[in-house]
């Protein structure tokens, strides 16, 4: 078994459909693949179709975006293998990407007056796959246009034109959800979100596990992890948290596990 936990489409952020996702899965030599796309369930049971006759398991999978409202630090949770109907987990992300998408509009016109060349109807076209408008939805047509990602990124950082705060789901919240739905929850690389110190609170409402290898971790995160795991008794997850080309150059297909933490179930 080699299993990619964290893996997005372009049904959320990812410049890659389902399918050529799966494809290079399996180029990769990757054999389970769990479809985490950010807020949405929409596509999984394609996914899984699709993964069956490419040779590739597909678990179900999201990405939560979420927050601690205590610590005032923003944090993701991973949920796996829950109903594919999912009704908790929907009702909970439809009020994020309704934002997101206001959110979005708002930077395309923060850009538009400060004279930048773009229109929403680009931006729109760009996200046809996915279920919200993302930055990343920005980057590719600007980049088209002969804008670099160096230059761009500054204008999306505290403080810069595109600046915007959105209101995420509690952390809590999120987790929840996941456990109602039948699915296993756990928080995403909280070394990268500094999230650390609001897995106590999330033990509490039912966390399973911590996703400890992921590319941005390092050997204290290991550390720091590894004692969270024994402590609460909680399960480790690994994943490359691909985005293709919409995301940082990832290990897509070396950053494996070779054993599932949970039983998967029957499709």
């Amino acid at each position: 078994m080699r299993a990619d936990l964290h893996v997005h489409t372009n049904i959320s952020d990812s410049s890659l459909s389902t399918e050529a996702t799966l494809l290079l899965a399996k180029e990769r030599g990757l054999t389970h693949v769990a479809i985490t796309n950010h807020d949405t369930v929409m596509g999984l049971k394609e996914a899984i179709a699709l993964g069956k006759m490419i040779g590739i398991e597909v678990i179900p999978g999201i990405e939560i975006s979420a927050y601690d409202f205590n610590r005032h630090v923003k944090a993701h949770i991973l949920g796996y293998n829950f109903d594919l109907e999912a009704p908790h987990i929907k009702a909970l992300v439809d009020e994020t990407n309704r934002l997101r998408d206001e959110n979005t509009k708002w930077q395309v016109q923060q850009l538009i007056e400060a004279g930048y060349d773009l229109t929403m109807e680009e931006v729109a076209k760009k996200a046809k796959a996915s279920t919200a408008f993302y930055k990343q939805h920005i980057f590719d047509v600007l980049i088209e246009k002969g804008y670099t990602r160096d230059e761009l990124k500054p204008l999306f950082k505290k403080g810069g034109l595109c600046d915007r705060v959105i209101t995420y789901v509690d952390g809590r919240d999120a987790v929840k959800a996941i456990k109602a739905d039948g699915g296993i929850a756990v928080i995403a690389h909280p070394g990268q979100s500094k999230s650390y110190d609001m897995i106590p609170d999330l033990v509490e409402v039912g966390l399973d596990g911590i996703e400890k290898y992921h590319p941005d971790h390092q050997a204290l995160d290991y550390q720091r992890i590894d004692e969270l795991v024994n402590r609460y008794q909680l399960i480790i997850t690994t994943g490359s948290d691909f985005h293709s080309t919409y995301g940082p150059n990832r290990p897509f297909g070396t950053l494996v596990m070779e054993e599932l933490p949970f039983k998967l179930n029957e499709k």
